[in-house]
């Protein structure tokens, strides 16, 4: 059935997904043996947990999930360079909420409760790719229709004013044009970031954990109201005014079931128009 070029590269073979008793397929891990001429490395057990488990490829961000009442639609742009995209998955296994991976060629759908703009492996192509699509114009009329907006690493600085790459981390130095939602600037320079964190949501009081994963600083006046403040007491992130438009730099804010309960209030409250 193969080709002499692509049997030559098998090593040996691993059957996936047993149930039950192991050494009831011992006779049939000998067959194969004996048919195929290559060493078995093993059985690996069915785990039903697997499910659960966070994704490692975007392949899964394909996969569509089907539309109930009285749902709350969070909606994430997929840009061309998305890192992270499993903050997202507690979220999709949340009774109620639906996670929409928003596709190119597409608007953003209108009737969005949060649109989250997830972390970057390149923040500037990634704003690029999001103006290309219109993504933009769809994210300012979310925001004026009373939507809600949540930047999380890569997605928090797309959210200011600017970012500046001085040292072309990203590629040619340059200074890119923000969503303008954020009264931050962001400066893409230094030693990555990499640390796992801990503190309180400000604006909940909330207790939160995650970690950090990024190159860059983000400051301004909306920054002097801190998303998060970590254990010793750094602050992290910012809260534009009114509330609806929130950023950071920390993952897996959604991991914890308290604090995800936080979160899904804030997504749920009545907007303001």
């Amino acid at each position: 059935m193969l080709d002499p070029g692509d049997a030559a590269m098998i090593e040996g073979f691993i059957v996936n997904r047993f149930r039950g008793d192991p050494t009831l397929f011992d006779a049939g891990m000998q067959a194969i043996v004996d048919r195929s001429g290559w060493p078995s490395f093993g059985l690996v057990p069915h785990f039903p947990g697997a499910s659960r488990l966070p994704a490692e490829d975007a392949v899964v961000l394909d996969r569509p999930q089907t539309k109930s009442g009285g749902e709350r639609l969070v909606v994430v742009p997929r840009l061309p360079h998305i890192s992270n995209f499993d903050d997202f998955d507690p979220l999709r296994q949340e009774p109620g909420v639906r996670v929409v991976f928003a596709g190119r060629g597409a608007p953003l759908p209108a009737e969005a409760d949060l649109i989250a703009l997830p972390g970057s492996k390149a923040t500037i192509a990634d704003l690029a790719a999001l103006r290309e699509e219109g993504w933009d114009i769809d994210i300012l009329a979310h925001v004026r229709q009373g939507g809600k907006v949540l930047g999380i690493c890569g997605g928090y600085q797309m959210l200011g004013r600017t970012v500046r790459d001085p040292d072309g981390i990203e590629g040619p130095t340059c200074v890119a044009p923000g969503l303008g939602l954020l009264e931050v600037e962001t400066v893409l320079a230094g030693d990555k970031t990499l640390r796992r964190c801990a503190g309180v949501c400000v604006p909940e009081e909330a207790p939160f954990a995650g970690y950090e994963i990024h190159v860059g600083q983000t400051f301004g006046p909306d920054a002097e109201r801190p998303l998060l403040r970590f254990d010793d007491g750094r602050p992290d992130g910012a809260v534009g005014r009114g509330g609806r438009v929130r950023g950071c730099y920390v993952h897996g804010l959604f991991n914890d079931d308290r604090q995800r309960r936080v979160w899904l209030d804030w997504i749920a409250a009545v907007r303001e128009m």
